[in-house]
């Protein structure tokens, strides 16, 4: 499937596994340049493997077609640091921009309010909201109009010089500009449909999810016209971080049960929702910005 998508540059948060690592292979069988970001370098290699098609994971040599449209960088999105880093890499790369940023870094803890400790608000609110905000503000630099206009000399805009392209509002960087002409950039942040109505047992990563769904609007209004901002919010998702979380139920529910609660009667592959994420960032769907989209299987419109 075809999303328009070639030659872009896509920076993937949580990319080496789950949505964002179908998202990432989406992206790159398209032909987009993409950069994985997560914080296990092993993790990291094994899912550029996977990425290209490529199951053993400890003898094989990148082609250096494949090499070049698809990197890894080891980061932790809750340390500004790392974030500016990755943005940085990422940016140079694409030659001073990035076209697309999905955030799929998340963790799940499936705690009631009363054994919630203070460890575990902060880590959940620091990687589900805190490291997608981080992102965001790293890597806008590089996904404004002027980090690809040619400077006074005719010249490209390094990545390095992108950074001072924070400073002066919309309509001062568009100026000149036919608005028809102007690229398209695009956030994708990955909300839950927890976000929306709230779920039992996990108050703060509903809370989380639910600070992203707000996020995503207030940004789409902040950033409009240079870059769009929508959010997914997908129901349960066979991914490892489910799998993670029925081995902490110990049994008491399964897979199948839990797909028995949505009106499709399953629960969504992790390539259902990698294909969202796709055609909401397609150049297709530039008109696209503030949405939040579920993909529950129904599960929202019960109410």
């Amino acid at each position: 499937m075809e999303y328009g998508c070639r030659n872009k540059t896509v920076v993937i948060t949580g990319g080496t596994s789950g949505i964002g690592l179908a998202a990432a292979r989406a992206f790159w069988l398209d032909g987009a340049n993409v950069f994985l970001v997560g914080r296990d370098r092993g993790r990291g290699m094994k899912a550029l493997t996977r990425i290209i098609g490529c199951e053993n994971t400890e003898k094989f040599v990148f082609p250096a077609a494949d090499l070049a449209r698809l990197r890894f960088i080891a980061a932790d999105v809750t340390r500004q640091a790392d974030c500016r880093m990755a943005a940085l890499t990422a940016g140079y790369y694409g030659k001073g921009k990035i076209d697309i940023l999905v955030n799929s870094a998340g963790i799940y803890r499936e705690k009631r309010l009363e054994r919630v400790s203070v460890a575990d608000y902060n880590q959940i609110m620091d990687v589900n909201v805190k490291g997608t905000f981080l992102m965001i503000q790293a890597c806008q630099p590089y996904m404004l109009p002027r980090a690809e206009a040619p400077d006074e000399a005719g010249k490209e805009i390094s990545a390095e010089t992108a950074e001072e392209n924070r400073n002066g509002s919309a309509a001062d960087r568009i100026e000149g500009q036919d608005p028809k002409t102007i690229k398209d950039r695009c956030i994708v942040n990955i909300a839950s449909d927890a976000g929306i109505g709230g779920n039992y047992g996990c108050p703060v990563y509903c809370a989380s999810k639910g600070a992203v769904v707000s996020l995503t609007k207030a940004l789409a209004l902040d950033m409009a016209p240079d870059i769009r901002v929508n959010c997914i919010c997908p129901g349960d998702v066979d991914t490892p971080l489910l799998e993670e979380q029925l081995k902490k139920a110990e049994g008491s529910y399964t897979k199948e049960e839990m797909g028995e609660g949505y009106p499709l009667g399953r629960i969504a592959s992790a390539e259902e929702v990698a294909h969202v994420i796709c055609s909401v960032a397609s150049p297709a769907n530039a008109f696209m910005t503030g949405a939040i989209i579920p993909v529950d299987g129904g599960l929202t419109a019960m109410g």
